[in-house]
């Protein structure tokens, strides 16, 4: 099932200067391709959350368009749009066993939809069967785990086999080992069934990993829309650069210059064709290459192994951040144990901003 957004707006009254707006999601146009996994991605606060609740129904925008397909369910109540929806804090019944649980939203169907008991204990053992936790049936949602119970949100969500899934956090109660296992099930459920899924996270590498499409927010808005490693590789603004990476991307005061770009007095790269002024260069970590004659000088703070790779710390006078950090392969270890360190940097692994308007250049 597509979903397109049309315009879509949403203002809340403030609560702490009477008579004033404030705008939570702001003209939203987005066509959400069918069976796709899309993940929403921003700060705390961007108003992610409140379009998952527009889409849902749980929330009426003040302006703008909601279409499934080709149905305007702008106006439609959460019951009659096809939607399933898993909470951050999963909302199960505490005394209900876990099937109760999965076909508690099938007692609901009335009309021609209405089910016998036994067509609902199929349907959840379907369900159950996708997240593998038939074997858990009977039991309550006290004697599960963290990730038991999200995997029962999630059945709860598909037995209706809804047209649209809809994520809100839900994996951010669990533990970093069981998020990441969490996550692949996640995926691999959302790729068996076909469902559109629209997966709402503050955390950048969660949504990389799982999502077709990313869409980064910021103030209710949107800045930017891709596959996330096109929104890696060519962020828009500093803000996407800034937001998506782990390590974070490295921020300095530049300038362009005569064609080439300036890191305080060392030209790093060159830059024909792009007009003198300065800028905010952006490096991500993976971005280095140690070179004792390389053109980029930085001080050494220290050194952390991390396996595979090493993490190398230093200090510049133009970064904006409290430190620089490098990632190289770990045989090169040697080579960053002196008091100043040279690189060559990775053109295409560095962003070059407007100093103003802080788009990419």
């Amino acid at each position: 099932m597509r979903v397109l957004l049309e315009n879509l707006t949403k203002r809340f009254a403030s609560r702490s200067e009477k008579g004033k707006e404030i705008t939570a999601v702001n003209n939203f146009n987005f066509e959400i391709p069918d069976g796709q996994l899309v993940g929403l991605l921003g700060p705390s606060g961007c108003g992610k959350s409140t379009t998952l609740n527009l889409i849902s129904g749980l929330e009426a925008p003040t302006e703008g368009k909601i279409i499934f397909g080709d149905r305007d369910v702008t106006n439609l109540p959460p019951e009659d749009r096809g939607v399933g929806l898993v909470f951050q804090n999963y909302a199960l019944y505490p005394h209900l066993t876990v099937e109760e649980n999965i076909i508690f939203p099938l007692q609901n169907l009335k009309g021609k939809k209405k089910m016998t008991k036994e067509a609902m204990h199929a349907k959840a053992m379907e369900a159950a069967g996708l997240v593998q936790i038939e074997r858990l049936m009977g039991r309550k949602p006290r004697q599960l785990s963290g990730g038991q119970q999200q995997r029962v949100a999630i059945a709860r969500a598909l037995v209706k086999i809804p047209d649209v899934l809809l994520l809100d956090e839900p994996l951010s109660n669990l533990d970093a080992r069981l998020r990441l296992q969490t996550r692949e099930e996640l995926r691999r459920i959302q790729r068996e069934t076909g469902v559109t899924t629209i997966f709402v996270t503050h955390d950048q590498e969660e949504a990389m990993s799982i999502s077709d499409l990313i869409i980064v927010m910021k103030e209710g808005v949107v800045h930017q829309i891709g596959r996330p490693q096109e929104v890696y590789d060519y962020p828009v603004n500093l803000f996407v650069a800034q937001f998506l990476g782990t390590p974070a991307i490295n921020v300095l005061e530049g300038e362009i210059r005569g064609g080439k770009l300036y890191i305080g007095a060392e030209a790093v790269l060159d830059m024909p064709g792009k007009p003198d002024g300065q800028v905010w260069v952006g490096i991500r970590p993976e971005g280095f290459i140690l070179d004792s004659d390389g053109p980029f000088t930085c001080r050494m703070d220290r050194v952390e192994v991390m396996g595979r790779d090493v993490s190398v710390v230093c200090t510049h006078e133009k970064m904006t951040g409290r430190n620089l950090r490098a990632i190289i392969p770990s045989e090169n270890i040697a080579d960053a144990g002196k008091k100043d360190v040279k690189f060559r940097l990775k053109p295409f692994k560095v962003h070059v901003f407007d100093r103003e308007s802080e788009a990419r250049l």
